[in-house]
Order: structure tokens, then C-alpha cells, then sequence
């Protein structure tokens, strides 16, 4: 073990005898009694020295065995303790490839602020090399959501889209300029492959090749799907078991982790229709609804099959609350849509990086605040708002199970309000 303290957690003296590691709330930490041979002894805690070099530079100190065993003990349960080396063989590999590693240091800085256990940063980074992500759309949001996910790592990105790059497809984080006229599965490709940190991991004998229809952007070919994003149980909200997230798609083809649902049309977003999840729902995929409609971003819900409110759910509560909902919806989704949409493109980048954030939290095996639920921003004051998402007793998803109709029948299964 060679042990370091985290150096993304910034060191302060709070007073004479207390250090505290990280500057905000969320993550900071404060130790003490230090007196000042252990804070000598702190600034040794570089990742450089082994065990036995640091025993040996204690005794320098004055300080026992003993002292540096409990001292240890304490930042390694505080999650103030780090330690590359401990990552595990898949790590190794990724720590050895120089130029992958520096593009993905402030990445693997963030995950070990949030990964308490020495060298947690570093193995969830080689776990995201190892998961798979469909992003449904190529817009303004979707393009940018894909190219986001594939250079934080995630070893296999697929984009899904048909026609040809438009002008107003344009963006930044997205397709550039040069991909006008470009058939939008093709630019999608090439952006998610530019934005990748390096090559993904080789594929494993007997894999098959995944993506080799049209409509389908990829980086890299990551070998399992289910990963940490697949430790969720199937009708408990939260819980947490090590299943697959949805079947293999192929011969040797790894399953979803998770797909991203951003069509160029928010309207599917907003109201996205639960026939089109309803194979997703069938397959256990989770899946995550991002996009902008009319000037209002959207992001999720985050539903998790047969565990939380689905596209159905969500369908059936607007239903209770407003009986003419459907009839709009049903004109809506026949009408002409208009050849432009409304989608400011400072809103769609701060969906696509919202949604892509969410979506990473997923895959690094936690549950983010759009599990089950939604948060909107409308331009131009951008409050962001959460609505709860939950399952609905008539849905034939069956997340709401026995507890859900009971909640129902009392009238407290209805989501009719939006809680800041």
C-alpha cells in the first residue's frame, strides 16, 4: 500500500489543532487532535512511500506504530484516503496508458472525492470503460450528451438517429458545422469517437460486433453491461442486487447499461409515449428522458423497470389531473410539427450536461434525484424544479405492485405538484 491523501480535497487549518480536507459542505472533513508531528507526518502521505518507509520516517517524528496504524485507520474511514495502486488489475491497465490517463485525471479526481475507499476513483473510472450506452436522438441534445459520455470514459457510446445533419442540429459539444448534409448516424460516430479519451477496450473472444447497422455511433466495445448501473432490484426503489441491466443484444454483445431517450422532437420527452418503452420496460433497461420543448428543458425521469414511475405512469398521472390531457396529447403527436424547434442552445448544452451527469452517477452504481422523478427549467429565469414520478396503480409496468394501489386508492399516488 502506498497512501496518499486525496489531492482533490483541498487541506486547511482550522485552527491549531484541526485540519480540515475539502472546501464545501458536501465533502469536507475535519481531523483532529493533530498535533504537529502527525500534520509533519500528513505531508508525507504523497503516494510515493510504502508502509515500511513511513513506519521508518514516523520513528523520525516520534511517533509510534500504534499512532500511525490509528491516524491510518482514521482517514481511511473518513474516505480521505487514496491509494492508486489498490484499484485492481483493469485499472492497472488504464493507469498505464499515459495519454488516456492524463485527459481523465479531474475525471478520476471527481470519483475519488466521491468513492471513500482507497483507489475507489480509479477502479470506477476502468469500470465505465467496461459499460455500455444507447443515446436515442442526434440533435442539439442528444449529440452533446453522447459526446459528453464518451469522453467521461464510458467505454461504448451508440447513437441512434436517421436523416441528415441540419444547420440548427449544430452545436459546440455536438455535431460541428462540417457534419451538414452528413447522414446524422455517420457524424454521431465520428463525434463520439473524437470525444473518447483513447480506444476502448478490446473487444473478448466470441463478442460479436455490435454496432454494425446504420444508426448506430460507437466508442469503443465495452464487454458487460451490467456493471455497477445493473445493482438495482426489479420493484424495490433503491435496492440494490447484482442483476443485469437487460438481456445481450447479439451473440456475445453486452448488454445496456442504460439508454438515454433525447429525440430532436421534445415532445417525446415530455410526453414520451409508453408503447415506444414499452420493450425497454419488458427487458429491464433502465432507461433516462432528457430534452427541450418550447423554451423548457427537461430531464428525466430515470425510470428503473418495475421499481419506479414509468413513461405509462407519467401518462396515467397527467390523465387523473387533467382528463383532457389525452385528447391534446393525441393531436399533438398527429399534428404538423414545425420544421424548426424551439431549442435555445445554452438550455439544450445544460440539459445534455445535466442528463450526462445524472447518467454517470448511474452508471458509477448510485441512484441520482431523477430516479422517479423529473426537473424542468423554462427559459428566462431557469428555476429548475423537480416533479416526484410515481408509479401509477393502473400502469402495466407493475412498479406500483401492492403498496402502489394501496397508495392509490387513498388518493396519495397522484403527482400533482412540483416540489423546488
Amino acid at each position: 500500500m502506498y497512501p496518499m491523501l486525496k489531492p482533490a480535497l483541498r487541506p486547511a487549518w482550522r485552527g491549531r489543532n484541526t485540519v480540515q480536507f475539502g472546501v464545501t459542505p458536501a465533502h469536507a472533513v475535519a481531523l483532529g487532535p493533530v498535533d504537529l508531528a502527525t500534520g509533519s507526518f500528513l505531508e508525507l502521505l504523497d503516494g510515493t512511500r510504502g508502509l515500511p518507509l513511513l513506519r521508518e520516517e514516523a520513528r523520525a517524528l516520534d511517533l509510534s506504530e500504534r499512532h500511525v496504524e490509528v491516524l491510518l485507520s482514521r482517514l481511511a474511514e473518513a474516505g480521505l484516503l487514496d491509494d492508486p495502486r489498490a484499484a485492481g488489475p483493469e485499472a492497472d491497465v488504464l493507469r498505464r496508458r499515459a495519454e488516456v490517463m492524463d485527459r481523465q485525471r479531474p475525471d478520476v479526481a471527481s470519483l475519488s472525492v466521491v468513492r471513500p475507499e482507497p483507489g475507489g476513483g480509479l477502479r470506477r473510472m476502468a469500470a465505465r470503460r467496461e459499460t455500455r450506452v444507447q443515446v436515442r436522438g442526434a440533435g442539439r441534445v442528444g449529440a452533446s450528451i453522447a459526446s459528453v459520455l464518451s469522453g467521461a470514459g464510458v467505454g461504448r457510446v451508440e447513437v441512434l438517429d436517421g436523416g441528415r445533419t441540419e444547420l440548427w442540429d449544430v452545436a459546440p459539444g455536438g455535431l460541428p458545422p462540417a457534419a451538414v448534409g452528413e447522414r446524422r448516424d455517420v457524424a454521431a460516430r465520428r463525434l463520439v469517437r473524437r470525444s473518447a479519451p483513447g480506444p476502448g477496450p478490446r473487444r473478448r473472444a466470441g463478442e460479436a460486433e455490435g454496432p454494425g447497422k446504420a444508426g448506430a455511433g460507437t466508442s469503443g466495445t465495452g464487454a458487460s453491461g451490467a456493471g455497477a448501473s445493473g445493482m438495482w432490484a426489479p420493484g424495490v426503489p433503491g435496492a440494490r442486487t447484482e442483476v443485469g441491466a437487460g438481456p445481450a443484444t447479439g451473440a456475445g454483445e453486452p448488454a445496456l447499461s442504460l439508454i438515454v431517450v433525447a429525440p430532436r422532437d421534445g415532445l417525446a420527452v415530455y410526453a414520451p409515449a409508453a408503447d415506444t418503452a414499452g420493450p425497454w420496460i419488458a427487458s429491464g433497461t433502465p432507461h433516462l428522458y432528457a430534452g427541450v420543448i418550447e423554451a423548457t428543458g427537461v430531464v428525466g425521469p430515470l425510470v428503473l423497470p418495475g421499481g419506479t414511475g414509468c413513461a405509462g405512469c407519467l401518462e396515467l398521472h397527467r390523465a387523473d389531473r387533467d382528463p383532457q390531457w389525452p385528447r391534446m396529447l393525441a393531436q399533438w403527436r398527429s399534428g404538423r410539427r414545425g420544421a424548426v424547434p424551439a431549442c435555445d442552445l445554452a438550455l439544450a448544452t445544460a440539459v445534455a450536461g445535466l442528463a450526462a451527469a445524472h447518467a454517470l452517477a448511474f452508471l458509477d452504481g448510485d441512484l441520482p434525484a431523477t430516479t422517479g422523478a423529473r426537473w424542468e427549467a423554462a427559459l428566462p429565469l431557469l428555476d429548475w424544479r423537480s416533479e416526484p414520478i410515481g408509479p401509477h396503480a393502473d400502469c402495466s409496468c407493475g412498479a406500483a405492485g401492492e403498496v402502489g394501489r394501496d397508495r392509490a386508492a387513498t388518493g396519495a399516488g397522484a403527482q400533482d405538484t412540483m416540489a423546488g
